[in-house]
């Protein structure tokens, strides 16, 4: 009895520091960030479990110290990879396939045949950015761009044309952990969805409008509209899924084939079908991938962060460079000279690198800065320059997004100070789910 009592005197003084923390965030991670004692064995160790109070630099910090202790207890003999340039992809696959996963975790250095260079880091980077190519090489046909931004990647579900893809997905999933091990970014930028498989966070209806903008409509008139009304009232909890070349029924739920979509339970046949839609089609290339991610980073680990932080945890912080953004902006029942505009502008420009990196994911779906400046930046349809539309509605809402569109819709706030408030809570939070935008 005495100890069950202390446990829930833990648990409800747990409750209500992490209450505080919410409360002072600012300022805890502040405090953090100056602490020379680990977080871990520190003071404000129980964040270990409660990590969503922490800005993205602390997970980090926090991050590469667990890394750092994996590092001291698995000190091993550096691995050479011996590659030709113009075989990089299947030659370092062929290098590191038989590799344990402790093995891996050792330093490589990269020999690049018939060249004498020797690699004191500069090779290494170099091969993570051939490879990081390669990932992407049609040839492969590992993956594929989303219809929405044509830029960030999705598993490609007729990867099993490639006879050998469940071991390249393990081995890309090598890669890409052993490149934020070793601390090199990489320009790889994927789908949403795809960052929260490695997270092991669940998957969403918001999700699906970046990938599939028309499926996602569809769904979105299944629920604005009476189902008997619009002629839909002949679904069930199934849907149909093609992997490898053969077409199934797969149900959404226990005996879904028997359970009608009505309008009570319509918003739960959509989460459903956007969870298997996003997975279903790929499931094994997902898992191939994770298993071989996992070799290198623990689960519990990589999943301290956000999905919009692993992109920045594995792609890095990018430039923004907010005049070439403005210089490239279309206004909606706005015009640039409009008070909230300019507030919005003076806004960004307050912003941190970590910040507007957020902003650019919030209303892009991307951390990814197009090579030749915003006048390329490109959407469902192609390029489509990044929009600001006026939202009458509420100033009492926050401010939302349509990244197949680079669209902001932005309320009139009577304030600057309620402006930069509810813009930075909209893009930090990233709040999911039906009726967001």
């Amino acid at each position: 009895k005495q100890w069950y009592q202390r446990r829930v005197a833990i648990t409800a003084g747990t409750r209500k520091f992490i209450t505080f923390a919410e409360q002072h965030r600012i300022v805890l991670n502040q405090i953090l960030r100056q602490s020379t004692t680990p977080l871990s064995d520190g003071p404000f160790q129980v964040l270990v479990n409660h990590t969503r109070v922490l800005d993205f630099d602390v997970k980090r910090r926090y991050f590469r110290q667990e890394l750092d202790k994996i590092e001291e207890t698995n000190r091993r003999e550096d691995i050479a990879i011996r590659v030709r340039r113009e075989h990089v992809f299947e030659e370092s696959f062929r290098e590191l396939h038989r590799r344990s996963p402790e093995e891996l975790k050792s330093r490589l250095y990269v020999i690049f045949e018939g060249e004498e260079g020797q690699d004191a880091g500069g090779l290494l980077r170099e091969w993570y950015q051939i490879i990081a190519r390669e990932i992407f090489n049609p040839h492969y046909a590992l993956f594929t761009t989303t219809p929405g931004d044509k830029v960030t990647y999705v598993c490609n579900s007729f990867s099993h044309y490639n006879p050998n893809h469940l071991d390249y997905f393990k081995f890309v999933g090598r890669v890409i952990a052993k490149a934020i091990y070793d601390n090199k970014h990489l320009d790889c930028y994927f789908s949403r969805s795809f960052y929260k498989h490695i997270l092991g966070q669940s998957i969403s209806f918001k999700d699906m409008e970046h990938e599939d903008y028309a499926f996602y409509k569809s769904m979105m008139f299944l629920l604005e509209h009476d189902l008997v009304e619009a002629g839909l009232d002949n679904l069930d909890f199934t849907m149909e899924i093609e992997e490898f070349g053969v077409t199934e029924t797969r149900e959404l739920k226990p005996n879904g084939h028997e359970i009608a979509v009505t309008n009570a339970n319509k918003k739960e046949y959509v989460k459903l079908i956007s969870q298997m839609k996003m997975t279903g089609s790929i499931r094994s290339q997902i898992k191939a991938f994770l298993d071989g991610f996992y070799d290198i980073i623990p689960k519990h680990l990589i999943s301290i962060f956000s999905d919009t932080e692993l992109e920045l945890l594995i792609s890095g912080l990018p430039t923004i460079d907010i005049e070439d953004l403005k210089a490239n902006t279309e206004y909606h029942k706005f015009s640039l000279t409009s008070l909230q505009i300019q507030w919005f502008w003076r806004a960004l420009r307050s912003f941190s690198q970590a910040e507007r990196a957020n902003f650019l994911q919030f209303v892009t779906g991307t951390s990814k800065v197009p090579l030749q400046g915003f006048s390329s930046l490109e959407g469902m349809n192609g390029v489509q320059k990044f929009q600001i539309h006026r939202d009458d509605r509420s100033t009492d809402r926050l401010p939302s997004a349509h990244t197949c569109f680079n669209q902001l819709d932005l309320p009139v706030y009577e304030t600057y100070d309620k402006l930069r408030k509810n813009l930075l809570l909209a893009i930090n939070e990233c709040p999911e789910g039906f009726g967001l935008a």
